[in-house]
């Protein structure tokens, strides 16, 4: 499809307001214009009818372990199929996340990360990685494999940690690869709080997560540079009103932005609006920590980072510990509506306008003039239509899709 595009029928969702009754033109990857009345199509030119449709901009996921069977750690043409996969549930771009691993494991998810983004494989866009990584607390992994967890005072300090694998050759892997974004750790670990100024000193997200940190080491996080939070209130000591904790600290703060899996089972909708209600909706993204269930029929199995997980109301590992979600970004957004009871316009800056921008993509997470015409085009039960990608369709797709230009 080339030339312009005119996309009709639809209420748009504006940063400020729904637009009925105009027409959204794409040109060169871009939104181009808002035109009202009938048009005349010229050569090169094509019209889309969307009646009764809503076009919201395309979700950003910035903690995605894998869909409909595949895990993003698999290697290329795993991380390739999940890119491909994604815009079936409105997505348009996403963090690729991996769990704790080994150095070998990480130093090739991030080697299919690069190609990913220097080859801009066909589907959703494929941002810097986020990793779960090995720097996180024993006493809230979660599904993250104990046996793969270090101190980061030894890594550091390139301490030998008669195991495996050191935390230094980690830590080795994060600092050599330009392809990693996130890095969710525990600062009250020995040395946490000095590998936060390390790594932010770099220019990494640091976020903080899987962390049993106090109030006041998390605001001592937060002063050495961290500023995203992983899940929040999940696999974090429970917020209190005496001793607020981690969540506490995140909420209160005014540097950090949250991540919140709003699948409808990590977080009641209570306090996803007491987080977004305290934090403004410029410091929440909605996540689905999806993992390579999402999308997948309940009692399926799948893998996460080479162990089982079954697809439930969340994913599973055998023993019964939650391992992420089974959630897609097109049910977040529903639940988010219809729980959250927040308005679509709401919903489209918490699933794609906060992490657009958190992320640093410019022109990215808004429907305007000049912005990347990465869309998701909804019915009125907010299943997807359709989704485009640099102003190209990349579902349900077409017989000769044109993949976007890769994000520097």
């Amino acid at each position: 499809m080339s030339g312009r595009v005119f996309l009709s029928g639809a209420d748009i969702v504006l940063p400020d307001r729904i637009e009925s009754g105009q027409t959204l033109v794409i040109e060169d990857g871009r939104i181009a214009d808002f035109v009202s009345g009938p048009r005349a199509i010229g050569g090169g030119e094509s019209h889309v009818q969307l009646p009764g449709a809503i076009i919201v901009p395309g979700f950003v996921d910035v903690h995605v372990h894998g869909v409909e069977g595949l895990d993003v750690v698999d290697g290329t043409d795993a991380l390739a199929g999940v890119a491909a996969r994604l815009p079936k549930y409105g997505v348009t771009a996403f963090c690729p996340t991996s769990i704790a691993c080994a150095p070998d494991v990480l130093r090739t998810f991030l080697g299919a990360v690069s190609t990913a983004r220097i080859s801009a494989p066909a589907g959703a866009r494929v941002l810097t990685a986020h990793l779960e990584s090995n720097f996180i607390s024993p006493a809230y992994n979660g599904a993250q494999p104990a046996s793969c967890l270090r101190l980061p005072a030894r890594a550091i300090a390139g301490t030998n940690d008669d195991a495996e694998f050191s935390g230094a050759e980690i830590l080795a892997v994060i600092e050599g690869s330009p392809d990693v974004g996130i890095v969710t750790m525990a600062p009250e670990l020995e040395g946490g709080f000095e590998l936060v100024e390390r790594l932010a000193a770099r220019g990494l997200r640091v976020s903080l997560g899987h962390s049993g940190a106090t109030f006041e080491q998390a605001q001592a996080a937060i002063a050495a540079g961290a500023r995203h939070a992983t899940h929040l209130f999940n696999r974090m000591a429970p917020m209190t009103h005496r001793e607020p904790g981690l969540a506490g600290a995140v909420v209160a703060s005014e540097d950090v932005a949250a991540e919140i899996i709003c699948d409808g089972h990590h977080v009641h909708q209570a306090f996803v609006r007491m987080a977004v209600g305290a934090m403004g909706r410029g410091r929440v993204m909605a996540i689905t920590d999806g993992t390579a269930g999402s999308g997948l029929a309940p009692g399926t199995t799948a893998m996460l980072g080479g162990r089982r997980i079954t697809v439930r109301e969340v994913a599973r590992l055998d023993d019964g510990t939650t391992a992420g979600s089974v959630a897609t970004m097109d049910r977040v957004f529903a639940w988010l509506v219809s729980a959250c009871a927040f308005d679509v316009r709401e919903a489209a800056e918490l699933c794609a306008t906060t992490p657009a921008r958190e992320m640093g993509l410019v022109g990215h997470g808004v429907i305007s003039r000049g912005s990347v015409a990465d869309l998701a085009v909804l019915d009125r039960n907010f299943a997807v239509l359709q989704t485009w990608v640099g102003g190209m369709p990349a579902w349900p797709g077409t017989s000769a899709p044109r993949t976007p230009s890769p994000l520097s």
